[in-house]
């Protein structure tokens, strides 16, 4: 496929103030697939400003890298550099080769934001949903950021958005028990089937597994929505496990929807935003 890369150069509003910005789409990061292509939202004249490295959700099967409503303006009026990245997904690929096209997107940004007028020393990475899932691994499982010359050192915060699968044997493990008490068939497309069916391949997936002090691993704060056990239950075994291993985690609850928690972040007056501004912050100090 022949990729086009467009410049786009708009004026934006946002809290009252007007400012230039640049969007350059369709980057590619890899050749082999034409959802292997990444967003840039810079502010004009950026330079060293720290990067937000965006990964989309739709359960590993959908989605893209558009859906990031006001996030990019509120990220670029703070002084931040925006990327959104699209992944290959499930059934075309398995989920080795989706995971490995996020780390290929990490990795580009760390080569390359420099251009673009970010920082590849100061990443902070996030995600809704599948793509909350993909964060956490990326900040937690080190074997990712070394294959593409990353430190997690240069990741300074991780803010997964309502994602279910930090430990996925667990939520394999609660969704099979669910169906089995009330006499219902087993899922037959659920998280043992999207993650390989493999015991083995569950826990390497999962975040929790790969959590261990001194590796670098960035403080996380964990969104999640109030009304739903299982994403509440997941946020709250993450930080756990990061707290067991002096690492920073803070888990925010929300009484929204699954949708509505991802799309408000950037709004202005959001509780949510507050926070993650607020983690961000006090993230960059590291």
């Amino acid at each position: 496929m022949k990729h086009v890369t467009c410049l786009l150069v708009v004026a934006i509003a946002f809290v009252s103030t007007a400012y230039a910005q640049r969007v350059t789409r369709d980057i590619p990061y890899a050749t082999a697939h034409e959802r292997q292509v990444l967003d840039v939202y810079a502010p004009d004249g950026a330079k060293n400003l720290p990067v937000v490295f965006w990964i989309h959700g739709g359960g590993w099967q959908a989605g893209n890298k558009s859906m990031v409503g006001a996030k990019p303006t509120a990220f670029m009026q703070a002084g931040f550099v925006f990327v959104s990245i699209n992944y290959r997904l499930l059934p075309t690929v398995d989920m080795g080769a989706l995971t490995s096209d996020v780390a290929n997107a990490l990795g580009w940004v760390h080569r390359n934001i420099g251009t673009y007028g970010g920082d590849p020393a100061r990443l902070l990475v996030m995600g809704h949903s599948a793509g909350g899932q993909l964060a956490a691994l990326m900040c937690t499982d080190d074997n990712y950021a070394k294959a593409e010359g990353v430190s997690l050192t240069m990741i300074k915060g991780c803010v997964p958005v309502d994602a279910d699968t930090f430990d996925i044997p667990a939520i394999i493990e609660v969704a099979e028990t669910r169906a089995r008490v009330h006499h219902l068939p087993l899922p037959t497309n659920g998280h043992r089937q999207k993650f390989g069916n493999d015991p083995e391949k569950h826990r390497d997936f999962s975040a929790v597994t790969h959590v261990a002090a001194n590796k670098g691993i960035p403080p996380f704060l964990i969104l999640h929505i109030s009304g739903n056990a299982d994403t509440s239950a997941q946020a709250r075994r993450l930080a756990a496990v990061l707290q067991a291993a002096g690492i920073s985690a803070k888990v925010v609850g929300r009484d929204t929807t699954h949708e509505g928690l991802n799309d408000a972040i950037g709004a202005p007056n959001d509780p949510v935003t507050k926070e993650v501004f607020a983690f961000v912050a006090d993230a960059l100090k590291r």
